[in-house]
């Protein structure tokens, strides 16, 4: 595996590790009421999270996928994060997508709506997404 193509999986992770926290500042910043901030650490959100699925989706054309070394209990763990994370991975570009286009068609009761949804499960994929790197790359 070429070195360029070895350091994706870290990339991704780091990728996902910066959009969780641009969701977190987002959060907080329209629970402070700064809209304007809440806008563009959502739409950091949305390109760190645009650039970790075309990089994933680079890796895994050209790589293919990791089996987890573990055994055990620790298996276990990694199985059920690993459920978790690709089925509401698979849910949450739907609901983002969603959720941005009503915010900037500036729909912003039916945006709130979906909002509440959207942001504890897109917090959760990309932190799971770190977990799972972790769990396969450094576990």
């Amino acid at each position: 595996m070429p070195d360029s193509l070895a350091l994706l999986p870290t990339v991704n992770a780091a990728l996902n590790a910066s959009a969780a926290l641009a969701i977190l500042a987002g959060y907080v910043a329209i629970r402070r009421r700064r809209v304007g901030a809440h806008r563009r650490c959502m739409l950091t959100a949305v390109i760190l999270s645009a650039l970790f699925l075309a990089s994933y989706l680079v890796y895994h054309a050209q790589a293919g996928s990791r089996p987890y070394g573990g055994a055990g209990w620790t298996r276990s763990v990694y199985l059920g994060i690993l459920l978790t994370h690709t089925v509401l991975a698979a849910a949450i570009v739907p609901l983002v997508g969603t959720t941005l286009h009503r915010a900037l068609r500036a729909e912003f009761v039916r945006h709130r709506r979906i909002a509440r949804w959207t942001f504890p499960l897109w917090l959760y994929v990309s932190v799971t997404g770190v977990v799972v790197y972790w769990m396969l790359y450094h576990g």
